[in-house]
């Protein structure tokens, strides 16, 4: 009988190691099946949450209560491929890459152009279009190219590459939030130039009834695209090969075509990875289409 405390706490301590191994076992499982339900990292499981813009045609913009523009029907058609849903949430351009790099967003959709400075805050999937500059005047302005800006009061909207082209010309541009701020800037004569993403310029010029024209456009030197957080290699990497899918299905063509109609595309653009060949636009849509009608050939780039 003096035998069975001792029987008594062994038999306990047998238990106590067979529960906590169990439940060591059992934590391994859940960090596996959430891997498995969430291989992306996402915020939400199965939500690609995306930061984007509401006044950037026929980028991203708001039409009718709904986010549309070319590159947010090509980020719907590339999620599309991995199964995902895209939530659009809009911000301003000057906090979307901190917004991504922080994980209030999964993805930044908004013609983002790839800098050195801006790999410092996020990683880039592949480029999927490219951009030029428009440089917008008010009516009757002598200005007809950019290298007549110095000493002129030049407005950009903050955190774009047009700021830091200005910044880098050394012309102490005025910075705004947004795109509308910087067309009242040039409808109230209080700015000289505005340095724009040139489909938006040129379609804020023919929407402002005569008091703004386009004085000239440039290339950009960068592609545009997709931002994630630093690190998220997963998720950059299932962008890419989707990205690639959409342009070999002929999704992106048709998405080319429909925003920017007869738009020719730079000798020495590649869409996506290179790996795959441009095709022709596919007869069966794979992502939505909203028909916007462009006012000019040249898309935007932030």
């Amino acid at each position: 009988m003096r035998f069975l405390p001792a029987l008594t706490r062994a038999a306990a301590l047998g238990a106590a190691t067979i529960l906590a191994a169990t439940a060591l076992t059992g934590c391994g499982d859940d960090s596996s099946s959430d891997a498995t339900a969430n291989p992306y990292g996402l915020a939400q499981p199965g939500v690609l949450r995306a930061g984007t813009l509401t006044d950037a045609p026929p980028n991203v913009y708001l039409k009718d209560g709904k986010f549309t523009g070319f590159d947010n029907d090509l980020l719907s058609a590339v999620a599309g491929k991995l199964g995902l849903t895209v939530e659009f949430v809009g911000t301003d351009f000057s906090a979307l890459l901190s917004q991504v790099n922080n994980r209030k967003f999964d993805v930044g959709s908004s013609s983002i152009t790839i800098t050195e400075a801006r790999k410092k805050t996020v990683d880039f999937g592949n480029g999927y279009d490219f951009g030029y500059f428009g440089l917008d005047v008010p009516a009757g302005s002598p200005i007809t190219s950019f290298d007549q800006l110095a000493g002129k009061r030049v407005v950009v909207v903050q955190g774009t590459v047009q700021d830091d082209y200005a910044t880098g010309k050394q012309l102490n541009p005025v910075r705004v939030p947004d795109y509308n701020g910087a067309i009242n800037q040039l409808k109230a004569g209080t700015a000289d130039a505005w340095i724009a993403p040139a489909e938006i310029g040129e379609k804020s010029a023919a929407d402002s009834k005569g008091k703004i024209t386009v004085a000239a456009k440039q290339l950009s030197p960068a592609p545009t695209a997709y931002a994630v957080a630093k690190g998220n290699d997963k998720l950059r990497e299932a962008l890419n090969k989707s990205l690639d899918e959409v342009i070999a299905d002929g999704t992106w063509t048709r998405l080319q075509a429909q925003y920017y109609p007869g738009r020719p595309i730079p000798a020495d653009f590649t869409a996506g990875s290179g790996a795959v060949k441009v095709s022709a636009a596919s007869a069966t849509p794979t992502g939505p289409a909203t028909p916007v009608a462009p006012s000019a050939s040249a898309s935007a780039a932030s």
